[in-house]
């Protein structure tokens, strides 16, 4: 199948960015100037909190050249994140498992513990115990498989990676490595976090979700009966392995749910990108490998910026989000599982996407792009029917951008690309969608 070629703004690294009041440029060099004293700007589209002082340079490092690591390497592509001391590289690329030492150079000792889920071990953890230990008869792996889905994601599975751990009495030299979705990687991110005050670990993510969004920026946890994600850390992988391969044996409906987030990153921040989606949509889903590696590509360098100037979501990070407050709110509504997390984003972004309409921020030609995109992606447009406006509200209160009793939502504004993360909204236009788009 013919992919239409990506767009060369997306491979640009010299832009310059404009509001009202905030302006900053980006450099062919990887560096960001800030000219504003006040508020950081989110791309300079999200007015937040300050994070940088005047004129400070601050390195991005989100490019995605072609990188050859020895003449037979089957990496194809490394985004970094810089974080400082604490940044790591994302190996984007076909066969990345038959690359032993890809994952053995961020091995630190002689011990490993796999977390994986009863769906990925039969598939892929003996080539991963391979590759840890090929050549290397010094290393020592260990393994412990957890049932398989976000019902799972709670406090009683989570200390079965613990019980593994001290059972076998791993030490602070060790690595934990995360192979699986979403919910693998957050549960094994949370255990290296927390497990004797911190362990290091590895990403390998086997789902799209997890390639473009969830392995990418430290985000770690469990959910609680009352919301998700609300037990967790900020703790950053030594390396995401992405084994483009593995999205061979993904299911249909997990592979549109992945679809979802990389939708986000264009209706919140990269227009160009979105419009490479509308045309080459069919590619993603009949698996085209150029489609899939461009479209992971180019999600992780948006992520990989975002985290850089913004590890611990003080505002531009939180800018992600486009419609997860909607979309965990279903999530918990309907019972965790119930629906995936790509498909719960999706709708909550046209939720989302139809509230910035009623307030005038945007549109209605992006409104209708959005419901088509999703539409052809096979992703859902509207919340279960079991949802209620009291459902929604009564989760929402709860959601982690609740600052001060206020609810802060990311939302369109502008031409498209373009969000704001903010509680300073007309309350009527958020009532007004959750009886549009609820039975009662």
């Amino acid at each position: 199948m013919a992919v239409a070629s990506s767009p060369s703004s997306l491979h640009s690294h010299s832009k310059t960015f404009n509001t009202a009041r905030h302006s900053f440029s980006t450099s062919s060099l990887g560096f960001v100037k800030i000219l504003s004293r006040s508020d950081f700007c989110s791309v300079g589209r999200v007015c937040t909190g300050p994070l940088r002082s005047h004129a400070n340079l601050i390195k991005v490092s989100a490019s995605a050249a072609p990188v050859m690591d020895k003449p037979d390497s089957r990496v194809s592509t490394v985004v970094d994140v810089d974080l400082g001391n604490r940044s790591y590289p994302i190996y984007i690329g076909p066969g990345l498992l038959d690359e032993p030492d890809l994952l053995q150079r961020h091995v630190h000792g002689k011990r490993v513990l796999v977390v994986t889920n009863t769906t990925i071990a039969p598939l892929y953890l003996d080539k991963v115990t391979k590759a840890l230990t090929h050549g290397n008869e010094s290393i020592s792996v260990e393994s412990v498989i957890l049932p398989d889905g976000e019902q799972y994601k709670n406090m009683e599975t989570l200390m079965k990676v613990f019980d593994k751990a001290i059972e076998t009495r791993l030490d602070r030299r060790c690595t934990f490595v995360a192979l699986g979705g979403g919910v693998i990687g957050d549960m094994c991110g949370f255990a290296a976090a927390a497990f004797l005050r911190g362990v290091n670990f590895i990403q390998i993510p086997t789902t799209l979700m997890a390639m473009v969004d969830s392995s990418v920026g430290g985000k770690t946890g469990i959910n609680h009966t009352l919301g998700k994600n609300l037990i967790g850390a900020f703790y950053q992988p030594q390396c995401v392995l992405v084994d483009t391969d593995t999205l061979n044996t993904l299911p249909e409906r997990e592979l549109a749910s992945g679809i979802a987030e990389v939708v986000k990153y264009g209706l919140i921040r990269d227009a160009a990108f979105f419009e490479w989606l509308e045309k080459n949509m069919p590619a993603l889903l009949a698996r085209d490998p150029s489609a899939l590696s461009y479209a992971i590509k180019r999600s992780c360098e948006n992520k990989a910026e975002v985290v850089s100037l913004d590890e611990k979501e003080s505002g531009l990070r939180a800018t992600l989000n486009l419609g997860h407050t909607f979309g965990h709110a279903i999530e918990t509504g309907a019972g965790y599982g119930q629906w995936l997390h790509g498909e719960a984003v999706a709708a909550g972004m046209v939720m989302a996407v139809d509230m910035s309409y009623r307030l005038g921020w945007i549109d209605e030609a992006i409104q209708k792009r959005t419901l088509d995109i999703l539409q052809q992606a096979n992703l859902p447009i509207a919340p279960p029917d079991m949802m209620t406006v009291d459902k929604f509200k009564n989760t929402m209160a709860v959601d982690k951008k609740v600052a001060d009793g206020l609810l802060r939502l990311i939302l369109l504004k502008g031409p498209l690309g373009n969000c704001v993360f903010t509680g300073d909204y007309d309350r009527n236009a958020l009532d007004e969608t959750l009886r549009a788009f609820c039975q009662s």
